[in-house]
């Protein structure tokens, strides 16, 4: 028990990080608690804090605060039309179609696997083989029955999407408007000692701002790139499998592979093995190298000092835990961790020296 104690006093007997605590206690109760209910305003928040790069760069111009955050609205709602007008038709129409062409995938790939008993008699069996698409036909038949089940509660679905894209312009644009009058009302209920909780948010800001922006870029980079290449080779469904490598960036690691996977098959699918995909393969690879080893420098100015286990397990959790949104910030979310622990005071009273 005074083991116990004499922790609690050394790391916890300073009140501003009783504080910092409580503070981040209370944002993950809400966010945990509350974050469906509150996803048009988080959602809302993130899209602000995108675009309040831009309007900082027209505010350094020597535009005023109302007409900068106009020009970048009126931009935003621009972006946002043609993802709604433009592509989601065009992604529906891709989506729809891969859908009605995977019975004769399937098929063309049991006839091929057929021929490995043949050849490799030791290592598998045509029942393996058979049991194989079983399983497969029956995971995409409980597949359809849940895109019907989806279906028929479409019209709640589409209400709640019409609500969404009322109220999120409307938010963003008053996030962005009266970005300081809502600081200012904020910092009211904080104490007025807060230079550790200060310090946190500083650090936290900067590195916040430079990996989201920098992702929302490298994801719209990535996806213009692919979808052009894709389409310029020939590959069916390019539009649907570029935006699929754009938002794989999102998770680390995991991310280019998993997606490596569809664009392979379909490729494969496609063409079989001639030299068609072997230049759709090596133009795949290409993009993910420069991804990787020239885009990531070029936008993220400041490194993300996280090991690669650590980025994995927080993708997991927050991931876990808040679905889309967890994975997004899953990197930001572990930097906050870092940040924390790396702030928090190592020891706010002092050891008495043993006698020697």
């Amino acid at each position: 028990m005074q083991l116990l104690t004499e922790w609690f006093k050394r790391y916890f007997s300073d009140p501003e990080v009783i504080f910092l605590a409580l503070f981040l206690l209370m944002g993950f109760a809400v966010v945990l608690t509350m974050g469906n209910m509150l996803a048009p305003v988080l959602a809302s928040i993130v899209i602000a804090y995108l675009l309040e790069g831009l309007v900082g760069i027209l505010e350094r111009s020597m535009l005023p605060r109302l007409a900068s955050v106009l020009l970048v609205f009126i931009v935003f709602l621009l972006f946002v039309s043609l993802l709604i007008f433009h592509l989601m038709p065009q992604l529906s129409r891709q989506a729809t179609q891969l859908v009605q062409q995977v019975p004769a995938m399937i098929t063309q790939g049991q006839v091929l696997l057929m021929r490995l008993p043949e050849h490799y008699p030791e290592f598998i069996s045509p029942e393996q083989v058979q049991e194989l698409f079983t399983a497969i036909r029956q995971e995409i038949g409980e597949l359809g029955q849940a895109v019907l089940t989806v279906s028929l509660s479409s019209v709640v679905g589409f209400i709640t999407v019409m609500v969404y894209l009322i109220l999120m312009p409307l938010l963003v644009f008053f996030f962005l408007k009266d970005k300081q009058l809502i600081l200012d009302w904020a910092t009211r209920f904080l104490p007025r000692d807060r230079l550790l909780a200060s310090k946190v948010w500083r650090d936290m800001d900067r590195q916040i701002a430079n990996y989201v922006r920098g992702k929302f870029w490298e994801i719209i980079i990535v996806w213009a790139v692919s979808s052009t290449t894709f389409t310029l080779m020939g590959l069916q469904y390019a539009t649907l499998l570029g935006m699929l490598v754009g938002l794989s960036v999102i998770i680390p690691y995991i991310g280019a592979a998993v997606v490596t996977f569809p664009v392979l098959i379909i490729a494969w699918f496609q063409w079989g093995w001639n030299a068609d995909f072997a230049w759709l393969a090596a133009a795949y690879f290409v993009i993910q190298a420069l991804d990787g080893n020239v885009l990531v420098p070029l936008l993220f100015s400041e490194a993300v000092n996280l090991h690669p286990v650590a980025i994995i397990v927080a993708i997991l959790v927050f991931g876990g835990l808040w679905g889309f949104w967890g994975v997004f910030f899953a990197i930001p979310l572990a930097t906050l961790v870092q940040a924390v622990i790396t702030a928090w005071p190592r020891g706010v009273i002092d050891e008495p020296l043993p006698d020697s």
